[in-house]
């Protein structure tokens, strides 16, 4: 088996794994229940007075 070919599989098989768990736990750290005042906070940032931002 040659190194593309050993690259390849690995390629097809376990990064794309590594892949998609990484994009479901990316998914279940926006969606966890303690991020919406974090969200709504973020949504509400730019009718804010610049003194009160940071």
């Amino acid at each position: 088996m040659s190194r593309y070919e050993m690259l390849r599989h690995f390629a097809d098989s376990w990064a794309l794994l590594a892949m998609v768990l990484l994009f479901l736990g990316f998914v279940g750290w926006t969606f966890r229940p303690g991020a919406r005042r974090h969200h709504e906070d973020a949504a509400r940032l730019i009718f804010r007075p610049d003194d009160l931002r940071e």
